[in-house]
């Protein structure tokens, strides 16, 4: 289309806007009056671009697991990726492990000045930043194949809830895992934060077993590759696991829900109205 100005984006049959540049692999979907989308496309992409070129000074420290201080960082994404793992730096989270939220968070941000947005979610990477005017609403697969066009379920969110970040980690997903989740899906107020919950959750859905496998990730952290067979109760202590940390989240106040799943099985913590199936 000629209101793109870069080789790096182009419309989907569906409508979306697909960015891809460096760190950048981002699915927008915006709804308004014609010219309010072509806007927020517009402004999407004069977000996206140059963004890896404008971090890679800061990348190697935002690699590090947070310490007793917080860093000083330049770049408001930077500085957004440490201010949401900050409350998790307990659990050695380095703010890489909410680069995509962040990402997500920061393209919306430019999305949502545009006048006449109805609705706006942006899905970097399986970590999607939503906005919702008054009165809209929005379905949102999740799950492990969201991403690929095959959600395990429909997420649906309303203006109102609180709800402008969701983020589904797993050891198959982008970014990897230490747990044996399939898929963990976080429900927070943004999208970064929801980035890091699910990623400290997914760590936590986990058991030592042969059947489990790891290899040392990017960061030089152990990751999970393969999880083969487990028996069953060790796959129900993994989820029971994982569910205690998502409750001890939710009671501090920084995710609204979380949803579980290892193979079969599935818990929901926090906001069940909001996810389909099982729940605590």
């Amino acid at each position: 289309m000629p209101w793109l100005p870069d080789a790096c984006a182009r419309l989907l049959p569906d409508g979306r806007l697909l960015i891809e540049e460096g760190l950048v692999h981002l699915l927008a979907g915006v709804e308004g009056g014609p010219s309010a989308v072509r806007a927020a496309h517009a402004a999407a992409l004069r977000r996206a671009r140059g963004l890896e070129a404008a971090l890679g000074a800061e990348l190697p420290l935002l690699a590090r697991p947070l310490g007793p201080a917080m860093p000083v960082l330049r770049h408001p994404v930077a500085r957004r990726m440490a201010e949401a793992c900050w409350p998790h730096r307990a659990a050695g989270l380095a703010p890489i492990a909410c680069l995509d939220g962040a990402i997500a968070e920061h393209v919306l941000e430019a999305v949502v000045e545009q006048p006449g947005i109805l609705c706006a979610h942006l899905n970097q990477q399986g970590r999607v930043a939503v906005h919702l005017a008054a009165g809209a609403g929005l379905h949102l697969g999740i799950g492990a194949g969201a991403a690929e066009g095959r959600p395990e379920a429909l997420l649906a969110l309303r203006a109102g809830q609180g709800v402008g970040g969701v983020a589904t980690r797993g050891w198959r997903a982008p970014g990897g895992s230490r747990g044996i989740a399939d898929a963990v899906t976080v429900l927070a107020g943004r999208a970064a934060d929801a980035d890091a919950a699910a990623a400290v959750i997914a760590d936590a859905v986990d058991v030592d077993h042969p059947a489990v496998l790891r290899a040392p990730g990017p960061d030089g952290r152990p990751r999970t590759v393969a999880v083969r067979h487990l028996p069953p109760p060790l796959l129900l202590l993994a989820l029971e696991r994982g569910a205690r940390v998502a409750e001890r989240l939710l009671a501090r106040g920084l995710i609204r829900g979380a949803l579980l799943r290892l193979g079969e099985q599935r818990v929901t913590v926090g906001e069940m109205g909001l996810f389909p199936g099982s729940h605590r």
